[in-house]
């Protein structure tokens, strides 16, 4: 199984889902190319950089083929990986790149613009700011619903590696330019999509509308009520079951 995580966060977002899914599979978390602790981006980046990086990783890992989970920026790989048949199966949690044609994503790319700039202020003094319930809650206010069990130490990684994103300029650039696609008529493993009706990052219904009108509508669609952009951080307990209950099938 390959666990692949989503635009500025780390592979540590899987953190809380790894050990029951280690039960069941050979697991390799990937960290994205451009992304805190992965690989450099080398020339100029393309669309199909970030997908031919987790690509490399499995090659090395000896997985022609895996189940393949993927979050937000790593839902959109996810499904890019198993248009190339390099999956098994696919879920893919709220994943990014399903704006109805024509629509404007910039503000969420906006979004990720004003939030680096926090962060980046913020990354020295993370334990500080994640040491009261308080600043757990603002840390974690538009990416998970529920946050108290989520473990301060994990929080504060997460926001040091989504301050220091090398590829950050980069990604947002590339994403404006080319935008999103995704050649779904040449995907031929089961795909389960999971999306938290809570997301204020990825707005659901909204910004799933090709995936469901046009790319993937006969794929399984899970909504999670009231649950925020990242379900295996904010109710991994279901997501675990979500997960294996469909590679299991």
């Amino acid at each position: 199984m390959v666990l692949v995580h989503g635009f500025t966060d780390t592979w540590r977002t899987w953190e809380l889902v790894l050990p029951a899914l280690e039960r069941e599979h050979e697991v390799l978390a990937v960290t994205l190319t451009g992304h805190s602790g992965g690989p450099s981006i080398e020339g100029e980046l393309s669309t199909t950089t970030v997908v031919e990086g987790v690509e490399a990783a499995m090659d090395e890992a000896g997985f022609e083929r895996a189940h393949i989970v993927g979050n937000s920026l790593g839902g959109w790989v996810t499904l890019q990986l198993a248009s190339r048949g390099r999956a098994k199966s696919a879920v893919a949690l709220a994943p990014a790149g399903g704006w109805a044609e024509g629509d404007d994503f910039s503000e969420t790319l906006e979004f990720f613009k004003t939030m680096q700039e926090l962060l980046v202020a913020a990354a020295p003094h993370a334990e500080a700011l994640l040491a009261t319930p308080e600043g757990r809650r603002q840390a974690t206010e538009f990416s998970v619903v529920n946050y108290e069990h989520i473990p301060p130490e994990l929080l504060a990684h997460q926001l040091r590696g989504a301050a220091s994103t090398p590829g950050f300029a980069e990604m947002i650039d590339l994403s404006l330019r080319e935008g999103w696609s995704l050649e779904a008529e040449n995907i031929d493993c089961p795909v389960r999509i999971v999306w938290g009706t809570a997301d204020r990052i990825l707005e659901y219904p909204r910004t799933a509308r090709r995936y469901r009108e046009d790319w993937l509508p006969n794929a399984d669609w899970v909504e999670l009520d009231g649950i925020g952009h990242m379900p295996q951080l904010d109710v991994p307990t279901e997501t675990t079951e979500l997960i294996l209950g469909f590679t299991r099938g």
